[in-house]
């Protein structure tokens, strides 16, 4: 598996920031390209704008619950012990 390939490369938790600025940096680069995209389509920028604040307002939210949810399953997550 990728886990014997790549040890100790992930926690086992996430803080509730470290989703936040996930969530804020993932976003960003979403509303870049929601507005290209839809630029290039439509030519218009009131439409390209219109869109890329209204989709990322409710697609930012399902990201960050999607992440908090996802943090709380426990299968496929490795737990490391410290060793002293």
């Amino acid at each position: 598996m990728i886990e014997e390939l790549l040890p100790h490369t992930h926690h086992a938790e996430e803080t509730l920031r470290r989703s936040i600025v996930k969530t804020v940096s993932y976003r960003l680069a979403i509303l870049i390209l929601d507005f290209a995209a839809i630029y290039l389509f439509t030519g218009q920028i009131k439409v390209a704008l219109g869109f890329m604040i209204v989709s990322n307002i409710y697609t930012t939210l399902g990201y960050f619950f999607h992440e908090r949810i996802w943090d709380k399953i426990k299968w496929g997550k490795i737990i490391y012990k410290k060793v002293a």
